[in-house]
C-alpha cells in the first residue's frame, strides 16, 4: 500500500513534466488533477496549497509543495518514507 498522490498541474509546464517523470520512475500511482483555464480548480488548489504555481504536490493531504520542493525531498531520503506512509 502506498501514500494518496495527488498533483494539481497544467499539461506542458516543465516542473510539472519533471514532477511526473519523477513519481513514474519510482512507480507512484498519483492522481493529477489538470487545471488549465479552469479557475476553480485553481482556486481549489490555491486555498489548499497556499501557492499559485504549478505543480503543487500533496502526500496523503499533507501539501509538500512543488517540483524543487519534491524533488529534495527525494535527495534527503525522505521522500521515499512519505510515499510509504498508509493514509
Amino acid at each position: 500500500m502506498q501514500a494518496e498522490v495527488i498533483m494539481y498541474s497544467t499539461r506542458f509546464c516543465p516542473y510539472c513534466m519533471r514532477a511526473r517523470k519523477l513519481l513514474k520512475s519510482k512507480k507512484i500511482i498519483f492522481k493529477e488533477i489538470l487545471i488549465g483555464n479552469d479557475k476553480s480548480l485553481r482556486k481549489e488548489m490555491e486555498q489548499k496549497s497556499g501557492q499559485t504555481s504549478v505543480p503543487q504536490i500533496f502526500i496523503n493531504g499533507k501539501s509538500i509543495g512543488g517540483y524543487d520542493d519534491m524533488a529534495q525531498l527525494n535527495y534527503d531520503g525522505t521522500l521515499d518514507t512519505l510515499l510509504k506512509e498508509k493514509i
